[in-house]
């Protein structure tokens, strides 16, 4: 069993920047993938960016490439999102989600950002 605790988000103006934070915790698991999707209301989930834990570095979803970054910790196995110039249409629940071997997604309880002035 993996637990997934997500932190950041909150109400920034347009243009501003939010920082979101990711971390798988547990025992006897090994990453696949870490990766944060976005809840629109009424829409379904949709991707925004993901580590293939294996590969040297991420992807991104076009609405936010060049804008968003996701870095990661090895060693603590966590994920951060960077959100630069964010707008309006960034408004949305953030979610976290892993994927272990053996194993389907894990998914953390979701996080606000709104994008407002």
């Amino acid at each position: 069993q993996v637990q997934v605790e997500e932190s950041g988000g909150g109400l920034v103006q347009p243009g501003g920047s939010l920082r979101l934070s990711c971390t798988a915790s547990g025992s006897n698991f090994r990453l696949l993938t870490m990766a944060w999707y976005r809840r629109f209301p009424g829409k379904e989930r949709e991707f925004v960016a993901q580590f293939d834990w294996a590969a040297p570095a991420p992807t991104y979803a076009r609405p936010v490439k060049g804008r968003f970054t996701l870095s990661r910790d090895g060693t603590t196995n966590t994920v951060h999102l960077q959100m630069n110039n964010l707008s309006p249409e960034d408004t949305a629940v953030y979610y976290c989600g892993v994927v272990i071997i053996g194993a389907s997604t894990f998914w953390g309880q979701g996080t606000q950002v709104t994008v407002s002035s």
